[in-house]
């Protein structure tokens, strides 16, 4: 299983909605899983319906099954709190505790996993890169210079613990007038490309700010499965990162 693991250096850029509709779009031709380990605060539930999903079933293996949503498998704390707004107040030890869990009973039989970690390099980053060992990790921003200069940070992490960068999505990079179809560069344009250039990381593509996205992800619908322009950017950057797995695999095969 090809684990893949998606951060950004600071909130508020989108990362969740990155990982989800890259899930999504990776489910429509391969056994996908999709590991929410945002604990403080887990929306992958409520950006793909789940947010009545209460505890999950045992499967013949004795392990936990992941929540089955139209070819993807899913599994986060949020399925396991009494409430949406039920605060988790655990210390590094037991966050620890619960991603090692996830990671290795939950019956996730898939090909890939996307595992969505919190904002920054903190205790989820750390356990993540310890206990999973992903094969790679793609890091969303946004175009502004404040959301870059936290994405070098993430960058420097992924070096210090040799896990390969498989490489930038810049994200909400300009908005489409739904009027004129005038495209307007609300947070700035192309600093995410420019960052992958200057740090020698692939960049794997532009997602506008198109208000689809939240109203999909308000729905529990994400804009993978609803079709158009942003569905198709998305489908192309997942085509990329299988691409960019399959030749590092290749690499490493002959060496």
């Amino acid at each position: 299983m090809k684990k893949i693991a998606v951060m950004s250096g600071k909130g508020g850029v989108g990362k969740s909605t990155v990982a989800a509709n890259l899930a999504f779009a990776l489910a429509q031709n391969h056994k996908t899983g999709l590991f929410d380990v945002d604990i403080h605060g887990p929306s992958i539930p409520k950006m793909l319906g789940l947010e009545d999903v209460k505890g999950l079933a045992e499967s013949e293996k004795g392990r936990f099954k992941p929540v089955e949503i139209r070819n993807l498998k899913v599994f986060s704390i949020g399925f396991l709190l009494p409430t949406s707004d039920t605060p988790i107040i655990w210390r590094g030890p037991v966050k620890h505790g619960f991603i090692k869990q996830g990671l290795e009973q939950v019956d996730w039989n898939a090909d890939y996993l996307i595992i969505d970690l919190p904002p920054g390099t903190g205790d989820e980053a750390l356990s993540v890169i310890h206990l999973a060992k992903p094969d790679g990790v793609i890091i969303v921003t946004t175009p502004q210079s404040v959301a870059l200069e936290d994405v070098r940070k993430a960058i420097r992490f992924a070096e210090k613990t040799e896990i390969p960068v498989v490489g930038i999505v810049e994200n909400m990079s300009g908005l489409i007038c739904p009027h004129c179809s005038k495209v307007i560069d609300v947070f700035g344009k192309g600093g995410g490309r420019r960052l992958s250039e200057e740090m020698n990381v692939t960049f794997l593509g532009s997602i506008p700010l198109d208000p689809e996205v939240t109203e999909s992800g308000d729905r529990g619908r994400p804009i993978v499965e609803i079709g158009g322009k942003t569905s198709e950017v998305f489908n192309k950057i997942a085509e990329t990162v299988l691409d960019i797995l399959e030749r590092t695999k290749k690499v490493e095969t002959s060496q």
